[in-house]
């Protein structure tokens, strides 16, 4: 870990659990790094003698030793530590908020299998860090600027639990829907992929007078994203014909993406949730600027079905934090990635899967109009994406003929209207291709050439 002086990726620190940076080790001092780190941050609590910092979780079995090492850190710089326990992370940041307190950590590694874990922090105000405050504490972690910072005894910090928590997140959710409706007649299945909102999404949409089949809602440490979940939603989308059911809801691990299935058993990502949202909310003129935040990976037409109804998408690269900060600097509403990670911000400061789902329900039933026939709204183009497992991430310029196909496809995509990415991802092992364009067989024959090549020289 020394060696490099990074820990933080595109969400956080992730990797394989009790190995680094996923260790108890690193997480102690990032506990520590973070206490020091975040004292200072928050305008509100500069003048307590208290300072206090939420850690939530997802239902990892390594959760149980990472969310202990970082309260070690945290109490050991004389800040206090408020646990809520298994909580999505959107959760955590509106807990955060609400709580007034100084910042928010969540550990999990989102829809990567259970062996894996991460961490998560969010300031004050429940959206994440900017780049500069995660290298600040990165910087922390190794240069042992701080380990001569240790109080007395007395003025060590304490550690709560929250009991009332999931509670809180609740009635949060539920606000987001319009106030005198409910939900009732509906019938929804729910695959929760025995993660974080294994409680909170059934309890809300009960609560709100739904009929749920709840599947993924029995974790036990191992079992998280398990053949189930927005990673796997063939299992949800036959549940769906088998209850006769009106839509259904699979979240990722810590739930904040969603994706659905209407009532036929067809996937509902996150561009059709963009174009359904943004589509009603440019009728309704609540749309901020007529405009909607996209990024890369989202489909081209969404584009041609805003533009077609009078509004514009803004792409930024891949990864909420991105998208988040657009529509903040911007004062805008919409955004979200193919993925499903959905930020409605006049009700969220992140990702929210359960609310993206409850948008959706609210758009359903106003217009009392099925969820395959509201995903009619647009069309979308051919894509092909594919992902290569590799063992490295070399630079693709250094792979033998990687380049030059990228060149050769993208001039022949060019000439209809298509487009290539070719990335790496920022959270697992692979890399990414994406093709887009009118003629699906040409974008399958790049495919196959491009990850051919790629496969050969860095695959696993």
């Amino acid at each position: 870990m020394s060696k490099n002086h990074k820990i933080f990726g595109t969400d956080g620190v992730r990797g394989r659990a009790n190995q680094e940076p996923v260790t108890a080790e690193t997480a102690l001092k990032l506990g520590r790094a973070a206490a020091h780190v975040f004292k200072d941050l928050n305008p509100e609590s500069r003048s307590r003698e208290k300072h206090r910092i939420v850690i939530g979780k997802d239902t990892r079995l390594s959760g149980y030793m990472l969310e202990n090492a970082l309260s070690s850190g945290i109490l050991s710089m004389g800040v206090d530590v408020l646990f809520i326990g298994p909580v999505p992370t959107p959760g955590v940041a509106r807990i955060t908020h609400s709580l007034r307190a100084d910042a928010g950590i969540v550990v999990t590694a989102s829809h990567n299998p259970y062996h894996d874990n991460g961490i998560k922090f969010f300031s004050h105000d429940g959206y994440k860090l900017d780049d500069s405050i995660e290298a600040q504490i990165e910087g922390l972690v190794f240069s042992g600027e701080i380990d001569h910072v240790r109080p007395d005894a007395e003025h060590i910090g304490k550690a709560v639990r929250i009991d009332d928590a999931l509670g809180r997140y609740v009635e949060y959710a539920k606000h987001s829907f319009p106030r005198g409706r409910t939900l009732e007649g509906f019938r929804i299945v729910v695959d929760c992929a025995n993660g974080a909102a294994y409680k909170s999404t059934p309890i809300t949409l009960r609560e709100l007078g739904a009929t749920l089949f709840c599947y993924g809602d029995q974790p036990d440490g191992h079992n998280i994203n398990h053949n189930c979940g927005s990673m796997h939603p063939e299992f949800l989308c036959d549940k769906i014909r088998r209850h006769g059911a009106h839509l259904g809801i699979a979240h990722d691990g810590d739930a904040d993406r969603v994706l659905l299935c209407d009532e036929h058993g067809q996937v509902i990502d996150g561009d059709d949730i963009l174009a359904i949202a943004g589509l009603e909310m440019l009728r309704a003129q609540t749309l901020a600027k007529k405009t909607l935040v996209a990024t890369v990976m989202s489909n081209s037409g969404l584009d041609v079905a805003i533009k077609a109804a009078g509004g514009q998408v803004i792409r930024t690269p891949v990864g909420d934090k991105h998208v988040i900060d657009v529509m903040r600097a911007q004062g805008l509403n919409l955004g979200g990635e193919s993925s499903g990670h959905m930020v409605f911000s006049e009700h969220t400061t992140s990702g929210d899967g359960l609310i993206a789902a409850l948008q959706i329900l609210r758009i359903m039933q106003a217009t009392g109009q099925p969820l395959s026939q509201l995903a009619k709204c647009w069309t979308r183009f051919p894509q092909q994406i594919t992902n290569i497992i590799v063992r490295e991430k070399k630079p693709f310029e250094q792979l033998t003929g990687v380049m030059g196909l990228v060149e050769q496809a993208e001039k022949e995509l060019a000439a209809s209207g298509g487009r290539l990415l070719l990335r790496y991802s920022g959270t697992e092992p692979k890399a990414r291709l994406l093709l887009e364009g009118p003629d699906a067989a040409m974008l399958l024959a790049w495919s196959q050439k491009i990850s051919g090549v790629i496969a050969a020289q860095v695959g696993v």
